[in-house]
């Protein structure tokens, strides 16, 4: 008895369904590993710098585990976004491609984690932060003189961040956000991911690495 063969199917449906899986590949990734994001500010300079395209991977924070001096992607709170900053696709092909992370998307904020929940955050001490009372050198900043511009002494909350850009003479972070409802915590349920991978431009290509600062005990 002779094996019937496999129906194969005409070469238009075989390229619907082809690229109908890469379709269903990419979201999942975008869903569960990584992302497409720019850089819409000068808020993270110098570290990040306007229209950096940056690969964010969302593996690690599965289970929440948001660490000080992770530069995060979040979720707008309300209200923290400017016009410019809010910008997204224009375009079809550009939505399209943003609904699969091949594109950029705008509608969040970038910020670095200076403190997670239960943390004391302080400003000043000889004109530098200190974390549960251990003073932190910060060389990634742009101008570290600016940041005792604005004095607090904050909790973080259980299960919320407190973001600063390393822009701190123009970064509308946590510290402009104190009079909100929310005090200027974030949600550590809002972060999207980490900044991973910055793809573009290519003369700067690379991973993105926590800065030493950070590897100390500053737990309380």
């Amino acid at each position: 008895m002779t094996q019937q063969k496999k129906k194969q199917l005409p070469v238009w449906q075989e390229s619907i369904l082809l690229v109908a899986t890469a379709m269903v590949m990419a979201v999942v990734v975008k869903t569960f590993f990584l992302q497409a994001f720019y850089i819409p500010s000068e808020s993270m300079e110098p570290t990040m710098l306007v229209d950096d395209k940056l690969l964010v991977q969302k593996v690690s924070y599965w289970r929440g585990d948001v660490t000080r001096g992770d530069i995060v992607v979040f979720d707008d709170p309300g209200g923290w976004l400017s016009g410019e900053a809010s910008r997204r696709a224009s375009n079809p092909i550009q939505k399209a491609l943003e609904t699969v992370g091949l594109f950029p998307t705008g509608g969040h904020l970038i910020k670095r984690v200076i403190g997670v929940g239960g943390d004391e955050v302080v400003c000043c001490t000889d004109g530098k932060l200190t974390i549960n009372g251990k003073q932190i050198d910060e060389p990634y900043v742009l101008d570290e003189t600016a940041t005792k511009d604005q004095a607090f002494d904050i909790r973080v909350p259980k299960n919320h961040l407190w973001v600063m850009g390393d822009n701190r003479g123009n970064s509308s972070d946590s510290r402009a956000h104190l009079g909100d409802p929310g005090g200027g915590f974030i949600s550590q349920g809002s972060v999207v991911g980490k900044a991973w991978l910055r793809v573009w431009p290519i003369n700067r290509f690379g991973f993105i690495h926590k800065p030493d600062t950070f590897s100390a005990n500053l737990a309380p």
